[in-house]
C-alpha cells in the first residue's frame, strides 16, 4: 500500500517536473501549431493523472516481482536509454523497429510476431507524427 503511494508521489513529482522544463523549451521564429511544449505537456498530464491513481487508490497488498524479473526491467530500462542514444544515428524509423521488437519479444511474444509488431509500429509512428502531424523525426541512413 505504502509503495504504491510513494510511486505515485515521485510520478507526480517527476510530472510537475517534465511540464516546467516543457515550458521552458525555447519557441523556434517557425513551429507547428501546438508549439515544442504541446506534446511534453499532454505527457506531463498524462502522467499526474497515471500517478494520481496510485495516490489514491494503492493497491492493498502489492506484489514485487522476483528479483531476475526487477532485473530484466532493469535491462529494459537500459535498452530504452540505448535508443535514445542510436535514434540520431540509425533514425526513427530503425531505432524503433528495433526497441520494439526487442520488447515484445521480452513480453512474450514470439519472434516473427515481434519483428512485425516492430515494423507496423514504426510505420504507424512514422505516419502519424511525421506525415500528419507534421513532426520531425531523426532521419536515418536512408533519409527517414
Amino acid at each position: 500500500m505504502m509503495s504504491d503511494r510513494v510511486l505515485g508521489g515521485v510520478g507526480l513529482a517527476l510530472a510537475a517536473f517534465y511540464a516546467w522544463a516543457a515550458t521552458i523549451i525555447p519557441e523556434p521564429f517557425s513551429s507547428d501549431a501546438i508549439g515544442p511544449d504541446g506534446f511534453p505537456i499532454i505527457l506531463a498530464i498524462v502522467l499526474a493523472i497515471s500517478s494520481l491513481y496510485f495516490v489514491l487508490k494503492p493497491d492493498p497488498d502489492p506484489q514485487w516481482p522476483a528479483l531476475n524479473r526487477l532485473a530484466e526491467l532493469g535491462f529494459a530500462l537500459l535498452v530504452m536509454f540505448a535508443y535514445a542514444q542510436v535514434l540520431p544515428v540509425f533514425g526513427f524509423v530503425f531505432s524503433t523497429i528495433i526497441i520494439t521488437a526487442y520488447l515484445t519479444w521480452r513480453l512474450g511474444a514470439g519472434p516473427m510476431a515481434s519483428i512485425l509488431n516492430g515494423i507496423g509500429t514504426s510505420i504507424g509512428l512514422f505516419v502519424i507524427f511525421e506525415l500528419l502531424f507534421g513532426l520531425s523525426l531523426a532521419d536515418g541512413p536512408l533519409g527517414f
